[in-house]
C-alpha cells in the first residue's frame, strides 16, 4: 500500500503534473489542495496544516534558525520571478530611478516575505540602495502573517510600520500616503487584502521603464534567477520513511521536464513558422528552471547571504544544514 501524504501547493505550470496525476512520486499517493502561496506558508508555519508543502525560502531560513525543526527542506524550486523589476511607483512621488528611492515610503506585503528579500538585495547590491534608507510599510498583521508565526522582529536601523487594518497598500499608493511598494498582491486569500488594481491606474507607474530589459540585465549581470519557494515535509516523516525525500524530488525532476518539453515544443513552433530565429530559440530554449541543490546553489547561497545580511536571520546559514542530506550533491 503506497503511503499517503497531504500537500499543500500553490497552482503553477511546473506543479501541473503532478496536480493532475500525469506524475506520481513512487510509493506515495499525495492528497493535493491548493492554496495561494500567502495564505499556505502562514498555515504551514502556524498549523502545520500538510505534511508536504510549498514554502517560502525566506521564512524557511528564519524558522530554522530559530531552532523549528518540524521540516525536513527539500530542493525542489517551484516558482521564480526577477522580483525588483515589478516594483512599482507614484509618478508624482519623484521616483526615477531607483536611487530615488531613498527616504521614500515603501509598502510591502510582508518585510521578511522571499520576494521582498529579494528586491532589497537587489536594490542593494545593484543600484546602492541599503533597506535602512527606505521607510517601510507592511500590509499583513500579526497574527495573519509569516512573521507572526516566525517570531520576526524588525532588524536594527530598519524603519517597519504597521498598515492600519482598514487600510491596505493599495489604498495607500492611491491615497498618496506611500511613494512605492516593493511588490503587490491582490489575489483572494486569508492573509493579503489589497484590491486596487494599480497596474493600470494612470498615478502609476513600474519603477523600470522596461521591466523585461531589467530582467535580462540583471541576470546577465548577476548570474542569478531568484528562488521564491521551495518544498518542506515533515520531519518526522522524513525520518520515518527516508526513501520519500529522494523520491518525490525524483517526481518533481520527472513534472519539470514535462514543462520544459511543451515549452520546447512551443518555441519550435514559433521557429518553423517563422516568428522565432534560431539564434532567439538557442537564447530562450535554455532550460533555466532546474530543481536540486547543485545545478542553484549560487542562487541558494545568495538567498542566505541576503537573509544574514538584512538581519532576518543571525547567522550566514549552510544549504548543507538546510537541505535534506540525500539531496545536496542532487
Amino acid at each position: 500500500m503506497n503511503l499517503q501524504l497531504s500537500i499543500g501547493i500553490a497552482s503553477n505550470p511546473r506543479t501541473w503534473p503532478i496536480l493532475d496525476g500525469r506524475v506520481q512520486a513512487e510509493g506515495i499517493d499525495l492528497i493535493p489542495s491548493i492554496v495561494h502561496g500567502s495564505e499556505l506558508f502562514w498555515r504551514q508555519l502556524r498549523f502545520a496544516d500538510f505534511d508536504i508543502s510549498e514554502m517560502s525560502l525566506s521564512s524557511l531560513l528564519m524558522s530554522m534558525a530559530r531552532g523549528d525543526e518540524r521540516w525536513t527542506p527539500l530542493p525542489i524550486f517551484t516558482t521564480r520571478s526577477f522580483f525588483h523589476t515589478g516594483m512599482l511607483v507614484r509618478k508624482d512621488a519623484g521616483i526615477e530611478t531607483p536611487s530615488d528611492l531613498k527616504g521614500k515610503r515603501v509598502g510591502v506585503p510582508e518585510y521578511q516575505q522571499t520576494a521582498a528579500l529579494w528586491i532589497r538585495g537587489a536594490l542593494q547590491h545593484e543600484f546602492g540602495v541599503a533597506p535602512k534608507d527606505m521607510e517601510f510599510w507592511m500590509e499583513r498583521v500579526p497574527d495573519h502573517s509569516h512573521a507572526g508565526a516566525t517570531g520576526f522582529t524588525q532588524p536594527a536601523g530598519v524603519k517597519i510600520h504597521q498598515i492600519p487594518i482598514e487600510k491596505n497598500i493599495g489604498s495607500m499608493m492611491l491615497s498618496g500616503e506611500l511613494d512605492a511598494t516593493l511588490l503587490y498582491l491582490v489575489d483572494p486569500n486569508l492573509v493579503d487584502r489589497s484590491t486596487a488594481d494599480l497596474w493600470n491606474h494612470p498615478d502609476i507607474k513600474t519603477l523600470f521603464p522596461d521591466p523585461e530589459a531589467e530582467g535580462i540585465r540583471y541576470y546577465q549581470a548577476t548570474g542569478l534567477y531568484p528562488i521564491n519557494h521551495g518544498v518542506v515535509i515533515k520531519r518526522s516523516i522524513a525520518e520515518q520513511h527516508p526513501w520519500v525525500v529522494l523520491n518525490l524530488l525524483k517526481a518533481f525532476n520527472q513534472a519539470n521536464q514535462i514543462t520544459n518539453t511543451q515549452r520546447l515544443d512551443h518555441l519550435e513552433y514559433f521557429v518553423e513558422t517563422g516568428l522565432l530565429n534560431s539564434e532567439a530559440y538557442e537564447s530562450v530554449g535554455k532550460e533555466l528552471l532546474q530543481h536540486g541543490v547543485v545545478a542553484n546553489r549560487n542562487t541558494l547561497e545568495t538567498v542566505a547571504q541576503y537573509s544574514f545580511e538584512q538581519g532576518l536571520t543571525p547567522k550566514l546559514a549552510r544549504l548543507e544544514d538546510i537541505f535534506a542530506s540525500a539531496t545536496i550533491d542532487q
